[in-house]
């Protein structure tokens, strides 16, 4: 399932490609054809993310303002673990004042029984004829496909995909916690107290706690794994049993470790200047992730063995060393 750093990847693409132009809105599959068309036409007038959520504004082009409109119609959109969007587009759409369309999702480790998979591709296709660009016939079962003169984006397999007003969106939003990746998140004084009275307000153990949507929104197993190695807190350790002192620092360093994700382009968490001088013989992970799917391997730091359990289905890694 894709992290928020994804998510908000994909939302800056939908908008340097499709934002504030008007779109053509069907759906090959079917399942989202009524929507699409009351959609059909409309101008794309943002697109904002909230951890693994995303919600796509829409207005009829007598009313856009060029991203500053009031917006009333969403497409909500949670990829969950299959959803994936597949862009293509004309060779010159860079000449037509879009920005960096090429931004992919961070590839997995390999594919495994997490769903793993890339939340985004960009295949330029299609083919001219006339002097137009025509889009390529869609993929498989694509839930809503968005298309201008210029490039198209299908969207298969997601979770979620609906339009809601913007009284729901709020309904939505308020469900979560915050989101590390949200400018100035790091310092927000309200964003800190919330997580720490969500946290200590607990009696579950931190590393469900780190994946519970409510508490903080777009943490997945990957960063869950090493943000807590980083801050040597054990997996197990309840919320309420930790210092609030150390949660504040715990949100701190959530924001630091996504957000070198999101700066990078992928998801890794090692520090540059603690990774490995050479690769390690079958441990390529470990230039990559400091105990995420290192089990059995030696800690970077301790050399303990990295071990490994289930947590609420899903794999959990620690070093039992450097988080007691």
């Amino acid at each position: 399932m894709p992290e928020g750093d994804a998510v908000r990847r994909l939302a800056t693409t939908l908008t340097d490609v499709f934002g504030g132009q008007s779109c053509q809105m069907s759906s090959p599959q079917g399942r989202f054809a009524s929507s699409a068309a009351l959609l059909d036409g409309w101008v794309m007038e943002r697109v904002e993310a909230h951890g693994k959520h995303m919600f796509i504004g829409f207005v009829p082009p007598e009313l856009s303002q060029g991203g500053s409109a009031d917006i009333d119609h969403w497409i909500h959109i949670h990829l969950g673990l299959y959803g994936t969007w597949r862009f293509s587009g004309d060779e010159t759409l860079r000449d037509h004042g879009h920005g960096v369309v090429e931004r992919l999702a961070p590839e997995p480790e390999r594919p495994g029984p997490e769903g793993a998979h890339k939340a985004e591709r960009w295949n330029p296709g299609g083919h001219h004829e006339g002097g137009a660009w025509n889009p390529p016939e869609p993929i498989g079962q694509v839930r809503l496909r968005i298309l201008t003169p210029y490039a198209v984006g299908d969207l298969s397999g997601p979770n979620r995909c609906e339009v809601i007003s913007d009284v729901e969106r709020q309904v939505a939003l308020a469900k979560l916690g915050p989101d590390p990746l949200i400018p100035g998140a790091r310092d927000d004084q309200e964003a800190t107290e919330q997580f720490v009275q969500a946290v200590r307000s607990r009696k579950r153990a931190i590393g469900e706690l780190m994946m519970d949507q409510s508490i903080v929104a777009g943490v997945g197993n990957i960063y869950r794994a090493d943000i807590l190695f980083l801050a040597g807190l054990s997996p197990m350790r309840t919320g309420n049993r930790i210092a609030a002192s150390r949660v504040a620092d715990l949100w701190r360093l959530t924001c630091d470790i996504m957000n070198r994700g999101l700066a990078a382009g992928r998801l890794d968490t090692m520090d540059p200047q603690e990774a490995p001088a050479e690769e390690i013989p079958g441990d390529a992970e470990a230039s990559r992730w400091y105990v995420y799917h290192r089990t059995g391997r030696p800690c970077l730091r301790c050399g303990t063995p990295v071990a490994e359990k289930p947590m609420q289905g899903r794999r959990l890694f620690w070093c039992p060393s450097c988080q007691r």
